[in-house]
């Protein structure tokens, strides 16, 4: 073969391949963009899991789907709120207002007062929870403010399984407990611990005013499995409706954003700027949060069911 034809053979062949390199790389290429398009881009600064909950149809590393189902699971949970009224049994203010709620409220009632038993019933048969609100001894505050039957530190072991069986027997229909005040004995372990056993024998269950910091209930009631049920909110710890619907607020955005939410206010001396506040939160958090009985959360959150040891008398 001569120069020439070396040339000409060298240059076919050049283009040839160049040809073959070029179809390659577009094949390559194309295949990657027809990858690429399959599935959305997540954006820039976005976790697997931000974007999940916008677009369910990208994949996550199976390593982090279950954390994602869980996320999304929560979401769609009901957002619940459990409002629970103490002080009632004494004819206070705003007793009437709370009972006439066309919402399921809690009623933690007092014992041995003149209308213990008369709102007790009144609750009950309005659909509504009743749980015993149990006097207990504060760090601070007067002796008349407790009422009969109440727990203080001085009372032998004995002496405080009586005065919880009494009270327990003194409010019908209750199917659990809270303390009225109490900020020194719910932070003493032993005098809890007889009150969470006689609660548990009762089929009760206990929720913690949280009065106290350094209230030892809610350890207790795990140990002895029980729910460690426990208040997350003061609706009126002062006395404006100002106040007590920012409290309210507060306590419908916890709900939303934790499932639920268990909140206390009172009769008496804020009752009827309480009882207001409820009355138009009921129509304002519509389609929000739904309002439940103490006994629905117990029930459904903690799956607690009552199984009592001992004969009870507050049926």
């Amino acid at each position: 073969m001569n120069n020439a034809g070396r040339k000409g053979w060298s240059c076919t062949w050049k283009y040839k391949m160049s040809m073959v390199l070029t179809s390659t790389v577009f094949m390559v290429y194309g295949v990657g963009l027809s990858a690429s398009s399959a599935e959305p881009r997540i954006p820039s600064g976005q976790t697997p899991e931000q974007i999940t909950t916008e677009q369910t149809s990208i994949k996550v590393p199976s390593s982090t789907s279950g954390h994602l189902l869980q996320t999304l699971a929560d979401k769609s949970q009901p957002k619940r709120m459990a409002i629970i009224i103490d002080d009632v049994g004494n004819n206070m203010k705003g007793t009437d207002e709370i009972l006439a709620m066309p919402i399921k409220l809690t009623v933690a009632v007092m014992p041995f007062l003149p209308t213990t038993k008369k709102d007790a019933i009144a609750a009950h048969e309005k659909g509504m929870d009743v749980i015993v609100h149990m006097p207990m001894e504060p760090k601070k505050g007067k002796p008349e403010w407790l009422g009969p039957g109440a727990i203080t530190s001085k009372l032998t072991d004995e002496e405080v399984r009586e005065h919880v069986e009494k009270a327990i027997d003194d409010v019908p229909h209750a199917i659990g407990m809270n303390n009225h005040m109490g900020s020194k004995i719910t932070s003493d372990k032993r005098i809890m611990s007889i009150v969470l056993d006689v609660c548990r024998e009762r089929g009760l269950f206990f929720v913690d005013s949280r009065t106290n910091f350094r209230s030892v209930a809610g350890q207790l009631a795990i140990s002895k499995h029980m729910p460690p049920v426990g208040n997350d909110i003061f609706l009126d710890d002062q006395n404006s409706k100002q106040h007590i619907r920012k409290q309210m607020d507060l306590a419908a955005q916890r709900a939303i954003d934790k499932n639920i939410c268990v909140v206390i206010g009172h009769v008496g001396h804020t009752g009827l700027n309480t009882s207001a506040v409820v009355r138009e939160s009921i129509s304002r958090l519509q389609g929000q949060v739904e309002f439940v009985g103490i006994g629905d959360l117990v029930r459904e959150v903690w799956n607690w069911h009552a199984a009592p040891t001992l004969p009870t008398g507050n049926k």
